[in-house]
């Protein structure tokens, strides 16, 4: 969480950047957030590519992110990570998986692609095809548990992460034991279906209703437990549980708030990273693709960094209280509150100022409540 002080310690340079190198994907997921119509920008070329990974690493950005789309589509990514880490910065990869062979495992392991790589992430949204292709297309599933295994066996550092929707939600423990148990992974990530891209049209097929939200809260609670420190979460069910779990410790000692609370500041990622698009469009946040701030090639990342109009607007919501907000001017929990991710409400709304019901902690401990700890 950012603290309201560090508003005027913004970094001069981001530490790192969510890169969405393509457009295209050998998939269509139905919840997917990099929409559609992402796909008719076109993708920039190779030297366009290196030619920014050079300015980035010239003005000491760290890291990457690199997702799409999906990644190994583009025939050039190995060339593109070498231009990576010739510019001496490190990288991570987010993938469906599917296009892992033993040829990609190879390739990873030429020069210092395998030095310079943080983390490989595969999507698993089920324990069984039966499972997991309701929300991918089919055959997806394995293909995409062959790639992991090779990352696994091979010594990668690999990890999945599981989108909750209405497919999988009753499938979360044996998704667990196949990860874990099975496969053998150090942890994985949860989060969950929202009303971004293709889920703004499918919605009703993936994300979870109450109920079904109520029983991936309970079921991610016992795995937590049956798990310690295996399951992580920075959104969605097992996120909400951990918070409101902290929330009602300080609440029973007396506490009436937390530091860095009460106004609309759920997202940190605006004062550490930004993103770019596969078109060469700057934005504050891949999630926010229409926010454009400017073009690599164009504009100076390190300016737009500092006085982008988007990120900074972005940056400005901490210094909204949440009882400024319709519907939360008298709401004991305010000051706990953080109002939820930007994103998420610009889709809902189509503005900023504004809190998304999903993060609502008062809506959460009346209906939504289950203790980490029984």
């Amino acid at each position: 969480m950012i603290e309201r002080h560090q508003l005027n310690a913004i970094p001069r340079v981001p530490e790192s950047l969510d890169v969405s190198l393509t457009g295209m994907c050998n998939l269509r997921c139905r919840y997917c957030f990099y929409a559609d119509e992402m796909a008719t920008l076109g993708d920039l070329p190779t030297d366009s590519w290196l030619t920014f990974f050079a300015e980035a690493g010239a003005i000491g950005i760290q890291r990457l992110t690199l997702s799409g789309g999906e990644v190994f589509t583009r025939p050039d990514l190995f060339t593109l990570l070498d231009g990576i880490i010739e510019n001496r910065m490190r990288y991570s990869i987010l993938t469906n998986g599917t296009l892992i062979s033993d040829d990609e495992i190879a390739a990873l392991e030429e020069g210092k692609r395998r030095l310079r790589l943080d983390l490989i992430q595969v999507s698993i949204d089920g324990s069984s095809s039966a499972i997991h292709d309701l929300s991918r297309p089919p055959a997806s599933f394995d293909r995409a548990l062959r790639g992991l295994r090779l990352l696994k066996e091979d010594g990668l550092p690999v990890t999945a992460r599981v989108t909750i929707n209405r497919h999988n939600v009753n499938d979360l423990p044996n998704i667990a034991r196949l990860l874990l148990d099975d496969i053998g992974l150090r942890s994985f990530s949860t989060n969950s279906a929202d009303r971004f891209g293709s889920a703004r049209c499918s919605g009703q097929g993936v994300l979870l209703s109450t109920e079904e939200w109520r029983i991936a809260l309970r079921t991610m609670a016992k795995l937590s437990r049956n798990y310690p420190g295996r399951i992580s979460a920075t959104a969605g069910p097992l996120a909400f549980a951990e918070d409101a779990d902290r929330i009602e410790g300080i609440m029973a000692s007396g506490g009436t708030g937390l530091p860095g609370r009460g106004t609309l500041s759920a997202c940190g990622g605006i004062f550490s990273k930004m993103a770019v698009l596969h078109n060469g469009a700057i934005v504050p946040c891949n999630m926010l693709p229409t926010m454009i701030m400017g073009k690599i090639g164009f504009t100076p990342l390190d300016d737009v960094w500092l006085h982008g109009r988007e990120i900074n607007v972005l940056r400005r919501r901490y210094e909204t209280p949440i009882t400024s907000i319709a519907g939360c001017t008298d709401c004991r929990y305010a000051s706990f509150c953080t109002g939820g991710c930007p994103a998420v409400v610009y889709a809902r709304y189509g503005r900023l100022d504004a809190v998304d019901p999903g993060s609502c902690y008062k809506k959460y401990r009346a209906e939504n409540y289950v203790p980490l700890r029984p």
